[in-house]
């Protein structure tokens, strides 16, 4: 357990590579679209050339005459040969068939009532469909609780997400009851990042990497609740060298109420656990598992022999599994479950000033894809595990600069091979 001593202690300056709080990406200047303007040429139509309805054309002499529509007999009447095929008239006339097929409105609604109404039907659905999405809209943004978190770093062309998991002690297993500990902890880290082409992007940034916040060493972990949540964003902007553009934080207490509204989660790990700092119990392989033991599944780390790695590890699949069921059918299309899951997960969430109902939707459609096969995850890299810059912060993480800036490079350029990155 990596835990400081309350004692003051002489600061280490790090190595050279630690991140640097000037650092800021440049704005990349998009090419402008050129288009091309053509223009178009009037064509003559011949003479005998389909017609839409009623419609007026110009013969091949400049004459004009009116195409005539079917007089609306359901009976196959022979036309002479030298007199041109009559225009279709929308419901399906197949133009060089003669008369078969040619059917008036009057006559296609008696012969096809079912048609018709399945027709009307989703027409209905359909506005149905945009009545509710816009009040869906209006009623999700209403429940948005919004806080200032962004910087006015430039953007870099992907979009970024924060996603924050925040330790409240709110007296639930493994929430952290150690009262030396003041506040809250953002304990779960994950930076996600859609470019605008190739494979999106989840990736983990360890509770206790060592970063310098107003001249001071402290873990990553405590930015937010010493300096505010816009200090946290530019720690990971300076880690990452590119624009968080939005945040989201999840309260670990309310992550439990959005799997039991979804009936649980599959979720697995390949070992026996007894903890009881977090409340995991599990046996070896995959279960179903509840929001209580989701929870527990997600803090557990000192069974873990990777510690923090391994539990970052099980986060990614535990916000995998909920996102993957969220998108099931037997939620997304179920109006009491769906409100349930929605509801529940706007209880417990808080995100930037800027982030409305279209951007939670696009996050959850990047993170589907950034968990899937083509996707990147992992963590950030790092040189040392068990850094210890002075007695009062205790043991860090010291991360690897250099590599964490090509790695978001190329993240956010969308030319990273899916697969497992990051460690030392």
């Amino acid at each position: 357990m990596r835990t400081g001593s309350d004692q003051g202690g002489q600061e280490q300056e790090p190595p050279s590579f630690m991140p640097s709080r000037h650092r800021r990406p440049e704005s990349a200047a998009s090419a402008p679209a050129a288009s091309a303007r053509h223009s178009r040429r009037q064509q003559e139509l011949p003479s005998f050339s389909p017609s839409s309805r009623g419609a007026t054309q110009p013969t091949q002499v400049g004459r004009t005459r009116t195409a005539r529509r079917t007089s609306g007999s359901s009976r196959t009447t022979p036309r002479p040969a030298a007199q041109p095929a009559p225009s279709g008239n929308g419901w399906g006339n197949g133009g060089g068939r003669g008369n078969q097929g040619l059917r008036s409105g009057t006559a296609l609604a008696h012969k096809h009532p079912v048609r018709r109404f399945i027709g009307i039907l989703l027409l209905i659905i359909l506005l149905a469909l945009v009545v509710l999405a816009g009040g869906g809209w209006f009623w999700i943004n209403a429940r948005l609780n919004h806080e200032q978190m962004l910087t006015e770093a430039p953007g870099s062309g992907a979009t970024t997400w924060l996603l924050l998991g925040s330790d409240q002690r709110d007296g639930s297993p493994g929430a952290g009851q150690d009262t030396s500990i003041t506040g809250f902890r953002t304990d779960t880290i994950l930076v996600l990042t859609k470019p605008r082409h190739g494979a999106a992007s989840l990736i983990s940034v360890p509770r206790d990497s060592l970063v310098k916040e107003d001249g001071r060493y402290m873990k990553i972990n405590a930015v937010a609740y010493t300096s505010g949540y816009r200090s946290l964003a530019s720690q990971i902007e300076d880690i990452t060298g590119h624009k968080v553009d939005h945040v989201a934080l999840i309260r670990f207490g309310g992550l439990s109420k959005v799997v039991d509204a979804m009936g649980g989660v599959n979720l697995c790990y390949d070992a026996d656990v007894n903890d009881a700092r977090s409340g995991m119990v599990w046996s070896r392989g995959c279960h179903q598992a509840d929001g209580g033991m989701t929870l527990a599944f997600t803090r557990m780390r000192y069974s873990d022999p990777k510690g923090d790695f391994g539990r970052a590890e099980r986060q990614r699949q535990a916000i995998s599994a909920i996102t993957s069921k969220a998108l099931q059918p037997s939620v997304l299309l179920n109006p009491v479950t769906a409100g349930k899951v929605l509801s529940a997960g706007l209880d417990s969430l808080v995100v930037d000033e800027r982030a409305n109902a279209i951007d939670l939707v696009r996050m959850v459609l990047a993170f589907r894809s950034a968990s899937g096969p083509k996707g990147v995850t992992g963590s950030l890299y790092w040189t040392n595990p068990n850094y210890f810059p002075n007695r009062r912060v205790g043991s860090t993480v010291l991360l690897d600069q250099a590599r964490n800036t090509e790695l978001f490079d190329q993240l956010v350029q969308g030319s990273h091979d899916p697969g497992t990155v990051g460690g030392n």
